[in-house]
């Protein structure tokens, strides 16, 4: 026989904060089972019962218990996101990104804001005591021992534009040395002879594969890269490696910077302290295609890394190894796109990925 019952006609008085499933189901004159269908947006319950329901609740101003929820799930509905440069506009967009899509499907953020590799295996256990469903890691890689911990819980993890060989850790990536490769191509197609490369954090995989697939192609091209400064994908270091290049002996004609806020410090150099004309004396080049990168006043050539398709691939590999815990961890890499502005001398590429690592 069914719980349901009429309403009454007089609304219930309940003590504010204090409205259970209990208090909607005898407003609503249906069973508290009733109650908890709708609330978990079953389809077995009916439109008038749902209407119902849902008037009764906003009556009381009932709002259902996230967290007793997840404890009777076994779930929080909740994904961390751990990010090592949160200034940087690169990663700025991400979080914006993924809180976003994560929300449209029914998930909540855990943003854990750390400033370098020590402070993240610090951090990340913090995650582990939030239960999480899963974990996203942004511009950093995953210990083996902190990977350790994370298949114990039984959380899955996925590194973003980072990845780790013969590792059991997720991973989602710009394909970076097929962006670095367009780079060569198009320098040496725009006639120049002195090309210099800034590194980023010596180190991660973005900065060895940015270097590795421009390094190799200009080789390829019988091209011998022999002009190469450190940076740590900040500003003030793209700024430190232009004067170190630019007031040299024999100065390159043309500077790729492993991110766009160490072009940005180079050109703000190259124009702003040493009077060089850009592009006409020197090209300098970037990766990411930040917002700034599209303002006048840099209108910065650079490689484009798809956020948008990377966050979309980021999460759909989450939610599968959230799934299916025992499936094999899958590297997926997402192909880039060159942006051609008037920061250099360059002969536009187009470019078919290739095989990728």
């Amino acid at each position: 026989m069914s719980e349901d019952r009429p309403r009454t006609n007089t609304p219930m008085t309940v003590p504010p904060g204090r409205v259970s499933q209990k208090d909607v189901a005898r407003e609503a004159g249906v069973s508290q089972a009733t109650v908890s269908r709708v609330f978990n947006h079953e389809e077995s319950v009916s439109d008038d019962k749902r209407e119902a329901v849902m008037a009764a609740a906003d009556r009381l101003g009932y709002r259902p218990d996230a967290i007793a929820r997840s404890l009777v799930q076994d779930a929080t509905r909740m994904v961390g996101l751990a990010i090592m440069r949160f200034t940087n506009p690169f990663y700025a967009r991400i979080i914006r990104d993924f809180t976003r899509a994560l929300q449209e499907r029914g998930y909540w953020t855990l943003l854990l804001n750390v400033a370098n590799t020590e402070e993240m295996e610090r951090t990340l256990p913090t995650a582990l005591q939030y239960q999480v469903d899963g974990m996203i890691v942004t511009s950093a890689t995953l210990s083996s021992r902190m990977a350790k911990e994370f298949a114990r819980a039984g959380t899955p993890v996925v590194l973003f534009n980072r990845y780790v060989h013969k590792s059991s850790t997720n991973a989602v990536c710009c394909d970076n040395v097929e962006g670095a490769r367009m780079v060569a191509d198009a320098l040496l197609d725009g006639g120049h002879q002195r090309i210099a490369y800034v590194t980023g954090e010596i180190g991660s995989s973005t900065n060895r594969d940015r270097e590795r697939g421009f390094t190799k192609r200009l080789e390829e091209r019988g091209y011998i890269l022999d002009l190469r400064e450190t940076g740590d994908y900040s500003h003030e270091s793209g700024a430190a490696a232009a004067r170190r290049l630019l007031q040299g002996d024999d100065p390159p004609d043309a500077i790729f910077c492993a991110n766009d806020l160490m072009a940005m410090g180079a050109l703000d150099v190259a124009r702003c302290e040493m009077d060089v004309q850009v592009p006409e004396e020197l090209s300098i080049v970037g990766f990411d295609d930040i917002p700034m990168a599209g303002w006048a006043n840099y209108s910065l050539t650079t490689i484009r890394q798809p956020i948008e398709p990377m966050v979309d691939a980021t999460i759909d590999v989450l939610m599968g190894a959230v799934e299916t815990p025992s499936a094999d961890p899958v590297i997926r890499w997402v192909p880039p796109v060159f942006i051609e502005r008037t920061s250099a001398r360059t002969a536009g590429v187009e470019r078919v990925p290739t095989e990728q690592i």
